[in-house]
């Protein structure tokens, strides 16, 4: 069963892949090179699917300086339909609602393959911006010209450590039209957990079936990329840090951290009979992060697939 069917009958237990598409900056002619690369890169995984992020310049939600310069990418649905053809497995394209006007973004809804294609609606970074389409928008338009296309929804579990409300805009989001929820970096485990649990029996409560929630991984290899991870907004607690901080090799910590943080998700969703899938994201471009990545995911397979 591909992933497309699973999420359509609330099943998990699946494995993504997440890149984002290359530089704008890119020379044309290199374009079909770097997806071929991707494609041989991952092909040897046992994925259920691949993710394309499309990312936005997210300093409106932050004031403090972003520690790598913003730089745009080439346009995630374009990337795919013009040079991943041959990717096997169905693909979920991150859409930036708010870069987009409306007519482009109804023309490629209503253009999806519903097998083929599922998509992650993403709002503006702030609540203070005025973009072009709103994410309210973007369900509807889904809900109007392709109501099979699988809808997901970003999930936050430091926001719910925060705020102990994340679990509720999960379920609002579910009552919206989203079949699963997909989270940016996990790093802090008990935050991760807090959230499952209480939306799990939140849902139970309203007498809802959850949906998947798929947890992202991703390494580490400087402190450089952890002030990132913080500017973006991921707690980190302070003992993978130190971890990382004074390991011998960085990178080959952050693997096993992340590795351990993932297989006791797998086992705590299991137990309380939440639906999960698991997403290893590699969005550097230093070669030694990008393999560390694909190990992590073979590693996660492994576990997966018992």
């Amino acid at each position: 069963m591909d992933i497309a069917a699973r999420i359509s009958s609330g099943q998990g237990d699946f494995l993504l892949f997440a890149v984002t598409p290359p530089r704008k900056s890119t020379p044309a002619e290199r374009l079909p090179e770097i997806a071929r690369a991707t494609v041989e890169r991952l092909d040897h995984l046992d994925l259920d699917g691949l993710v394309l992020y499309d990312i936005d310049d997210e300093s409106s939600r932050n004031p403090e300086e972003r520690p790598f310069p913003f730089s745009p990418t080439v346009d995630p649905a374009e990337y795919r339909a013009d040079h991943l053809r041959q990717w096997r497995t169905p693909v979920i394209v991150y859409r930036a609602v708010g870069k987009y006007q409306g007519e482009h973004l109804r023309s490629w809804i209503a253009d999806q393959d519903p097998g083929r294609t599922l998509s992650v609606l993403v709002g503006a970074a702030s609540s203070e911006a005025s973009p072009a389409v709103s994410l309210a928008e973007a369900q509807a338009m889904s809900a109007e010209l392709n109501p099979d296309l699988l809808l997901g929804g970003v999930a936050i579990p430091e926001r719910h450590s925060r705020r102990e409300n994340e679990h509720l805009r999960l379920i609002a989001k579910q009552e919206a039209g989203c079949r699963f929820f997909v989270t940016q970096v996990v790093y802090d485990l008990n935050a991760a957990k807090n959230l499952v649990s209480d939306y799990r029996y939140e849902c139970a409560s309203r007498g809802l079936a959850p949906v998947p929630i798929v947890f992202t991984f991703s390494v580490c290899g400087s402190l450089k990329t952890l002030e990132f991870l913080r500017w973006l907004g991921v707690d980190v607690p302070r003992w993978i840090e130190n971890d990382l901080r004074h390991a011998t090799n960085p990178l080959a910590a952050s693997l096993e951290q992340a590795a351990a943080t993932a297989v006791e998700l797998i086992d705590f969703c299991r137990r309380l009979d939440v639906p999960f899938g698991l997403n290893v994201e590699s969005v550097s471009i230093r070669r030694e992060e990008i393999e560390a990545s694909v190990e992590l995911a073979s590693q996660l397979a492994g576990h997966l697939r018992r």
